[in-house]
């Protein structure tokens, strides 16, 4: 059992005033997270409008011909998965900040130009722009992962990451609403790319000029809010690199399992952004803008689900009424095997039921949000030094589920009005959901892990050294 405690002196140095520079700093993680996932699932909208036989005006072009959907929704991730763990490892060693700004300006411009590389090479052309778009968004995580590490506290931990984390599911609202509502004006789908490119390199800019990677290297925040920052959160200030202690986290069954949470996290909730709106234009039959407005939906409600969830985890790890692993299994439990029995009921739904389909869409999406205080902000429980590379190394691994979510539904089948292609859909999610939820609850753990420390590290590959000298001298005799 793991508790939080705190010395008198931590006590006393917690800043008398609420507000501070790290709030400034969650708030401007959490309007990147919506800009970033507004740019992510644009796509799953626009490609509706993209492949229509009738534009809604005749200066834009559609291409009604490409049979290639499923592969144009999941290429974002090809290039996500590659930069997940060295950009982890880069956030660590060389600040994550500029990483985040430069990525975001590269991503923006790439987005700017997909109606161009859309007319120029058809569905290559968009795949191309979404390969680029994944590269740079995966440093997204990592880096937001390592700046919450630097500037919350721990009894502030959860509450700040699901906070900064509901950015993605309110950037899906206002993505899937405002790609709707331009993709069926006589602008039509090309300005969807302009506004969220424009949007992301003013974002970057401001970003720049008022983010900071630690609490050591912001020029004005006060010395009482930053010492009780510091004393709480468990990360070593230094500039020296920590090396990374590759085996022990290769062979640390918490670390699995938060490995495990990812996976289903990512398998579920991009089996959904990506084919929500399919299933509502096939299936249930709704129009772009009711399509973009019940697809939002379920992502509102998971909003404010994050808003409750967040205190209530928080207040059950400092008032001391849980451990903080037990109640991640709590959270994990919630997010993942209740979405799981959502979707095995959403297998029997047909198109005479649209509000039961829709009610457990909501019910799958909101309470999927759950597990962001269990297995994904679980990682920073376990090695607040090495948290980059742990959220690199999960969620890089949880985007391999992401790239096969939607081209499983390509695989099943290519006719989207067939109710039993959604069938095998939602309870492949569901039995995915359930096995990795029961996984996390088994191996889990809320402490902070041996091989986070320095000294632990360095202690370790000084024996391993020893043996592997002793080893050769027993190889040369």
């Amino acid at each position: 059992m793991c508790e939080i405690t705190m010395s008198p002196e931590e006590e006393e140095s917690q800043p008398k005033c609420k507000l501070g520079v790290r709030h400034i700093q969650f708030v401007l993680l959490f309007l990147t997270l919506i800009m970033n996932y507004g740019q992510r699932t644009s796509i799953s909208v626009a490609i509706i409008a993209m492949t229509e036989k009738t534009p809604p005006g005749p200066d834009i072009h559609t291409y009604p011909q490409w049979k290639d959907t499923d592969t144009i929704l999941s290429s974002f991730f090809w290039g996500y998965i590659v930069t997940q763990v060295g950009a982890g490892q880069l956030g660590e060693r060389f600040g994550p900040k500029w990483f985040l700004v430069g990525t975001m300006v590269l991503g923006s411009i790439v987005m700017c130009l997909t109606t161009v590389m859309a007319q120029a090479w058809g569905s290559a052309g968009v795949i191309t722009c979404q390969i680029i778009q994944g590269l740079n968004q995966g440093f997204l995580c990592p880096c937001v992962h390592i700046l919450i590490s630097q500037w919350a506290p721990l009894n502030e931990r959860t509450r700040f990451s699901i906070i900064v984390y509901s950015g993605q599911s309110l950037g899906i609202v206002i993505s899937m609403l405002s790609t709707g509502a331009i993709s069926g004006s006589k602008l039509g789908w090309p300005y969807v790319f302009y506004f969220y490119g424009a949007g992301g390199i003013v974002w970057a800019i401001i970003f720049g000029m008022f983010a900071a990677n630690s609490p050591a290297d912001h020029k004005s925040i006060s010395a009482e809010e930053r010492r009780y920052i510091e004393s709480t959160n468990s990360v070593i200030q230094t500039k020296t690199k920590i090396p990374t202690p590759w085996l022990s986290i290769a062979t640390s069954l918490p670390f699995w399992a938060a490995l495990a949470a990812s996976c289903a996290e990512n398998w579920g909730s991009y089996t959904l952004i990506t084919e929500i709106p399919s299933f509502m234009d096939s299936v249930m039959n709704y129009d772009i803008n009711s399509n973009s407005q019940l697809s939002a939906l379920p992502y509102m409600v998971t909003f404010f689900v994050n808003f409750v969830s967040s205190p209530i985890s928080d207040k059950l790890i400092s008032s001391k009424t849980l451990s903080i692993g037990t109640t991640r299994k709590i959270f994990n439990s919630l997010g993942t095997l209740v979405p799981g029995c959502a979707l095995f009921a959403l297998g029997f739904i047909d198109s005479t039921q649209k509000g039961v389909a829709v009610g457990l869409l909501v019910v799958s999406v909101a309470m999927s949000a759950c597990a962001d205080a269990g297995g994904f902000v679980n990682t920073i429980d376990l090695a607040p030094n090495h948290v980059g590379t742990l959220l690199g190394i999960t969620n890089g691994t949880g985007q391999i589920f992401s790239i096969l979510a939607p081209l499983t539904v390509g695989f099943l089948g290519s006719d989207k009005t067939d109710l039993m292609l959604w069938r095998k859909v939602f309870w492949i999610a569901a039995g995915i959901y359930v096995f990795c939820g029961l996984f996390f609850n088994i191996f889990a753990s809320g402490e902070v892990q041996k091989w986070n420390d320095v000294k632990s590290t360095d202690k370790c590959e000084s024996e391993s050294e020893e043996k592997s000298n002793e080893n050769l001298k027993f190889l040369g005799e």
